[in-house]
Parts: C-alpha cells; sequence; structure tokens
C-alpha cells in the first residue's frame, strides 16, 4: 500500500520542481500580486513562467483576473519570484493549500515576502485608490494554516505574531511613498474568507475593533510566512470603500477598474521597495 507524502515531503519535492525550471535564479523576494495587481508580473525582466498547475501538488487559481503562475526574473535590480495570482479559501482551498506556495518559497531559500491585494477601506479617512500598508492584521478567517500535526515538521509551530509586519520594511515601504508621491495609509487589516462582501452590520463590528481595511486573502499566507521565519510586508490597493461606508456596496468590477488606474504607481512602490532592500 502506497504511502501518501506528508506536507513537508510536498514542499520539498514542489520546491525541487521549481529549482529545476529557474535554470540557477536565487530569487531573494517572494511576491504574492492579488486582484487587478498582476499585471506587474509583466515588468519582470529574463522571466520563467511556471504554471500553478505544473507544481507538483499545488492548486490552480479561479479567481477573477488571477492568471495562476510563478515569475521568476529581474525586478529593480534583484531576483524576484512572483505569484501572479493567489490562492484563497473561497475557492475551496484548505488553510494549508493556501499557505503551501509561501512554504514553497521558504523551502527556496527565499526570505522576503511582499504580499498585496485589493482591499475595502473600513477607515473613512482612506480614500479610493490609496494604498495602505498593514501595521498588524485581525484573521476572521476562522482558520489557521499551521494547525495540525504536519506544520510542524517544517517548524515548530508555536511562534509569536508580534511584528508580523516587519517595522524594517514598512519604514522602507513609507520613505519609497514620500519620493514617490504615492498616497499611502497604514493601518490594520481585516481578512475574511469571503467570498460574499461584508454585511453594513459587520463592517459597523469591525470598525469597532480597530480594522482599517478587509478583505478576503492575505492573513493564512502571512501566518504560514511567519511559521518558517519570513520577513514579511502587506500592501493593499484601498479598491473600494467596505460596504455602508459613504453608502458603498462593492462589486468585483469597481475593484478591477481602480486597480488599472494605480497600476503605475504599484509599479513604481513596489519597485521602490525590491530595490530598496539589500542585496
Amino acid at each position: 500500500m502506497q504511502v501518501a507524502p506528508t506536507l513537508k515531503q510536498k514542499v520539498a519535492e514542489a520546491a525541487a520542481f521549481i529549482e529545476g525550471r529557474l535554470g540557477g535564479r536565487r530569487p531573494a523576494v517572494g511576491i504574492v500580486l492579488g486582484s487587478g495587481l498582476g499585471p506587474l508580473a509583466e515588468a519582470i525582466e529574463d522571466a520563467v513562467c511556471i504554471p500553478f498547475g505544473e507544481v507538483p501538488f499545488m492548486k490552480t487559481s479561479t479567481a477573477t483576473s488571477h492568471v495562476g503562475r510563478f515569475v521568476c526574473g529581474r525586478l529593480a535590480g534583484k531576483c524576484v519570484l512572483a505569484m501572479q495570482g493567489r490562492l484563497h479559501g473561497y475557492e475551496g482551498n484548505t488553510p494549508q493549500e493556501v499557505a503551501f506556495p509561501i512554504w514553497v518559497m521558504a523551502q527556496l531559500g527565499v526570505p522576503v515576502l511582499i504580499t498585496t491585494n485589493a482591499a475595502g477601506a473600513i477607515n473613512a479617512s482612506y480614500r479610493v485608490g490609496d494604498f495602505c500598508l498593514m501595521s498588524d492584521h485581525i484573521n476572521f478567517t476562522g482558520r489557521n494554516p499551521v494547525a495540525g500535526t504536519e506544520p510542524d515538521e517544517l517548524a515548530f509551530r508555536f511562534f509569536s505574531m508580534a511584528d508580523a509586519y516587519s517595522p524594517r520594511l514598512r519604514q522602507l515601504a513609507r520613505e519609497v511613498a514620500r519620493r514617490e508621491a504615492v498616497p499611502l495609509q497604514e493601518g490594520v487589516y481585516l481578512g475574511l474568507l469571503g467570498p460574499s462582501f461584508e454585511t453594513p452590520a459587520e463592517i459597523r463590528a469591525f470598525r469597532s475593533w480597530g480594522a482599517d481595511t478587509v478583505a478576503m486573502s492575505v492573513c493564512e499566507e502571512v501566518i504560514a510566512a511567519r511559521h518558517v521565519g519570513m520577513e514579511v510586508l502587506g500592501i493593499s490597493l484601498v479598491s473600494n470603500m467596505a460596504c455602508g461606508i459613504e453608502g458603498a456596496s462593492p462589486n468585483d468590477t469597481e475593484v478591477l477598474q481602480v486597480a488599472a488606474q494605480r497600476e503605475e504607481d504599484f509599479r513604481r512602490l513596489i519597485c521602490g521597495v525590491v530595490e530598496g532592500l539589500p542585496s
């Protein structure tokens, strides 16, 4: 009887597969490109593209605008490994399936993760089109990728989430935003399972908890990254006001429209951060 591979074995096999496709490239930065933000991958030079479905044990992306592939090459003078799209819980993926590509990046030796998404603004002082640094998060998905016995084989299961979003990287992002004149807020992100948008009552509750933005991704990725010691920067594009804020009723179309309008500012912000990282 064939024994199913463990999570550790799956991560190692997936990493070995990707490494074999990279032709000696050693990515120093991992980037997750969220809804509407995937076009940044087109700026990566000398790129090798690997569809998620080709990677052993990895799920494919079904979300709107998520191409669903790894893109590895040069961006702002550094070798990066970008996910052009991500995996979500609302697609039917388990927490460990969502976290899997992050653990694979760590297995490849990637020390820094930049995770990005489109989010709704709970904080009424934010404006659509602003970017927002994640200073902290509230994981309201009801899920944790490190739950269970197998993740403990990757790294010790009990770990601190203090400064989950690196103060050093946030300071670098603030400096880049000032230099490039990119509107940048900073606040607490709240992650939900989705796929339905939040109700006005939920938004009022989240605001009372101290949340500034809300969306349907990121938290499980960041927990996985911190589990294996990666340094994390989180950046949201405020694509809409959250439900009930200024009468808003969010929809997927406006998310993509705002992302297209802010594409150049997003490129300058991310490239500036990548360029400012130590070689």
